[in-house]
């Protein structure tokens, strides 16, 4: 996901750095967010010479305290752990941003504020997963974040090209909450034998004009990223959101869909 930021701020004409903790994993992660631009070449979403002027935007750092002080915006995208994700922000607000964000699908913003000197300038961003192609952006309010944090959230979205919503700090908030439903359910039918993993997904796509059926998206995103999301949402809203035995089951033999080569579909 941080590739995928990152290759969007860079299109958008921003300077744009793409912190890891090692050299090794920096180039990867710029390697990452280059490909995504060629692949835009590619497509001829974008010229030649803006996909060259694109990449030519990134650099990559190796630790936070290395990364320019004072900028625009800094958005921390590490795995959906609580611990982690304060952690990170915490050395991130050291940098003084103008206004920092975190990507995360479903962790309560206010939580991941907790150790935050000035939680005014903080929020979420919750960009969606292929980056490139999802023009939706949640903007996630906490209860601190300031009217002109939130205006430069929503600024920041349109330059990218990309639509917001605004949304409560709440499990979940609205996309992660309605999608995870949609997803279990989907994984319970395959649990129970009603149609092939295919079938339930074709349903969606041509009776619903879905983009994409809800068990390919479990395998685009993770398997082991949507059982994180569906134990939060169980602890929030109860049973309804319980992670079905066959998810478990899949992410302890290590099926994580597109990222293992495996799933629910073969990759």
């Amino acid at each position: 996901m941080g590739a995928g930021i990152a290759s969007a701020l860079a299109r958008a004409g921003l300077a744009t750095e793409l912190v890891e903790p090692s050299e090794e994993l920096a180039a990867a992660g710029v390697e990452r967010a280059r490909t995504s631009i060629a692949s835009a070449v590619e497509r001829r979403k974008i010229s030649g010479e803006e996909g060259a002027a694109a990449s030519a935007r990134l650099r990559t750092v190796e630790g936070l305290e290395n990364a320019t002080a004072a900028p625009r915006v800094l958005i921390e995208a590490v795995p959906e752990r609580v611990a982690l994700k304060r952690e990170v922000l915490g050395a991130a607000e050291r940098l003084r941003p103008a206004l920092l964000a975190t990507n995360t699908s479903g962790l309560s913003i206010d939580s991941l504020a907790a150790g935050l000197a000035d939680p005014s300038r903080f929020l979420g961003l919750h960009f969606f997963n292929p980056v490139a192609a999802m023009a939706l952006v949640e903007v996630v309010l906490g209860e601190h974040t300031s009217e002109p944090a939130l205006a430069a959230a929503t600024e920041l979205v349109a330059e990218l090209g990309k639509e917001a919503i605004v949304v409560a700090d709440s499990p979940g908030f609205a996309s992660s909450r309605l999608g995870i439903a949609l997803g279990l359910e989907a994984i319970r039918m395959v649990e129970a034998g009603v149609a092939a993993a295919a079938d339930i997904d074709r349903a969606m796509v041509l009776g619903y004009r879905h983009p994409v059926g809800p068990l390919r998206l479990t395998d685009i995103v993770g398997l082991d990223v949507r059982l994180d999301i569906a134990r939060h949402m169980h602890e929030a809203y109860g049973e309804r959101f319980a992670p079905p035995p066959l998810l478990e089951a899949m992410v302890g033999e290590g099926r994580l869909g597109k990222k293992s080569g495996r799933g629910f579909f073969e990759w």
